[in-house]
């Protein structure tokens, strides 16, 4: 920003950059403080779009720019040179304001594995505390859900007659009926838990930024995309940024906290110098702070979308399609906060084993009453279902690297989708599983029929082939600034970055290994976590 005249914003203890989801659990908990000051920078907007609130909005909030960054993948080997839409949450709430609402927080295995690691204080019997601790769980509280917390937690307000027999094939396939996928280990199928109330989306804006808005100590700036961090050596002093097109900048006397997620936060280290020093270099950026693992080990839930065309049943396609029941759909909604407009992308869930060697389920499945080709199109003329089903643990290994040092250029995002052997066993074995169920008994009478990737695909190779035509992210980035010891590893246990001072990141990025379920309720356990740590850190331990 040299030669041109810089907007002063001001000096604040904290810095957040980020108001998504956990930008907003930060900026609640350490504003509670009277004696500190907060200020929050979202790049998007307010969230006062009328599809952020309705459920079903995530067929338009998605790639819409208003609400959504619009990253695309680079093309994808593993995805037969496929390049992917990569949605990312581009509003007050961040991706809790578009995604699929979902409340998982993995297995007791994902968090006890980080604490193996050498991450202290990050086991499950460490984090279960702080997942209770913003909860406000609908069906009472007990040993492993809590009730009176920000984080509402209800059940869906929509039932369908094929997701029903979808759960009896499932159960007669080996896998058990639960109700409830939140307490260690997640084996079985039913309905999910949402994150609504009364039939409204639930976003962390509602729920932790809504009530501390009214916090003299809390400054939230809208419309204020970071462009660099401030930094003294090894300190980082403040940000510069662009507030509604203005060249700005903010001090930080305590610390600036990153909490752009798995693409913005890498994306900011490394236009500040800080990242791996061949990238730098090759970007024409000076190099503040060699750190080699700052974008890498980017990981993500690769979900296989198999679609099956039905009969006798009616499903969202039919629905969708008829001005007279739009008009229903829609009355059923004003008046009673009920029907298809509450609807999550995905209703019921199932986790399982793609063989019997596993230790716990390694495998998610999504079940949809309707069918598109992908979000954002049209659903389809005839009656379907969605069996989206995702590798939890994948091996594969990308990264987030920017291009240039121009902060408006997106940067590269290869996820190495199906890289690896295992990966791609897994996806076969994914997909012959689905068969298993969808040839079960309980669906019979609905006589599925197998649209994507169709019946020729049989073999082995013929089915690793359909994943890479058919697979697709199912938004669960995390990783590229990881929490660990080794050379690596970009943030300490308390997600202070390595080497530097007054800098911190929190949000998802600093997963070492990806949980295995939906992300968005782990990021906000990080969060609560963090603003602990923080507070703790200021006080001097």
């Amino acid at each position: 920003m040299a030669g041109t005249a810089v907007q002063d914003i001001g000096t604040y203890d904290y810095v957040i950059v980020g108001a998504g989801s956990a930008g907003c659990v930060l900026a609640n908990r350490l504003s509670a403080d009277a004696g500190v000051s907060v200020l929050l920078l979202e790049a998007g907007g307010k969230d006062n779009y009328f599809w952020i609130h309705v459920p079903v909005g995530y067929l338009y909030t998605i790639n819409n720019p208003r609400t959504d960054w619009c990253f695309t993948t680079e093309a994808e080997a593993g995805l037969n040179g496929r390049a992917l839409n990569y949605p990312r949450g581009r509003t007050l709430g961040g991706c809790s304001s578009i995604n699929a609402m979902l409340y998982l927080r993995g297995q007791a295995r994902d968090y006890d594995g980080w604490r193996q690691m050498g991450n202290g204080g990050w086991g499950w019997d460490d984090v279960l505390p702080y997942f209770k601790r913003s909860e406000d769980y609908a069906f009472g509280a007990d040993e492993h859900h809590a009730t009176g917390g920000e984080w509402r937690v209800e059940a869906p307000r929509v039932t369908w007659e094929i997701i029903d027999a979808f759960k009896e094939a499932a159960v007669e396939n080996g896998i058990p009926e639960t109700p409830d996928f939140n307490r260690g280990n997640n084996e079985g199928c039913g309905y999910f838990k949402v994150n609504q109330k009364r039939g409204i989306r639930w976003s962390t804006a509602k729920a932790f930024l809504r009530p501390a808005r009214g916090r003299k100590n809390l400054t939230v700036l809208t419309h204020a995309q970071a462009d660099r961090l401030l930094l003294d050596g090894k300190r980082a002093t403040g940000l510069e940024f662009r507030h509604d097109g203005v060249p700005s900048r903010a001090r930080a006397r305590g610390e600036v906290i990153l909490a752009a997620g798995a693409v913005g936060s890498p994306q900011l280290l490394q236009l500040s110098g800080i990242g791996p020093s061949k990238l730098l270099h090759d970007c024409g950026v000076a190099v503040a702070h060699d750190l080699p693992g700052v974008g890498e080990n980017l990981q993500d839930h690769l979900q296989l979308r198999l679609i099956f065309k039905v009969r006798n049943t009616v499903t969202m396609n039919q629905l969708e399609k008829s001005l007279f029941r739009k008009i229903g759909m829609g009355l059923e909604y004003i008046l009673f906060r009920r029907g298809p407009l509450t609807m999550a992308p995905s209703q019921f869930g199932a986790f399982a084993k793609s063989d019997p060697s596993r230790e716990t389920p390694n495998l998610e499945y999504h079940i949809q009453p309707l069918s598109l080709d992908k979000f954002g199109d049209p659903l389809h003329d005839f009656p379907a279902f969605t069996a989206s089903v995702c590798n939890l643990r994948p091996d594969a290994r990308g990264g987030v690297r920017i291009k240039s040092p121009d902060p408006r250029e997106h940067p590269a995002i290869a996820p190495n989708y199906l890289s690896t052997e295992s990966d791609r066993r897994v996806a076969v074995d994914a997909i012959k599983l689905t068969r298993r169920i969808a040839a079960a008994k309980a669906l019979s009478r609905f006589e599925p029929e197998e649209y994507l990737p169709g019946p020729d695909a049989q073999s082995d190779a013929d089915l690793a082939r359909a994943a890479a035509d058919i697979g697709t992210t199912i938004f669960h980035p995390v990783g590229t600034c990881k929490m660990g010891s080794g050379e690596d590893a970009v943030v300490d246990d308390r997600l202070r970055v390595r080497g530097m001072e007054g800098l911190r990141v929190v949000d998802a990025s600093v997963m070492p290994t990806i949980t295995s379920g939906n992300t968005n309720s782990p990021t906000i356990m990080i969060a609560e976590k963090a603003s602990d740590m923080i507070k703790e850190d200021r006080r001097g331990g």
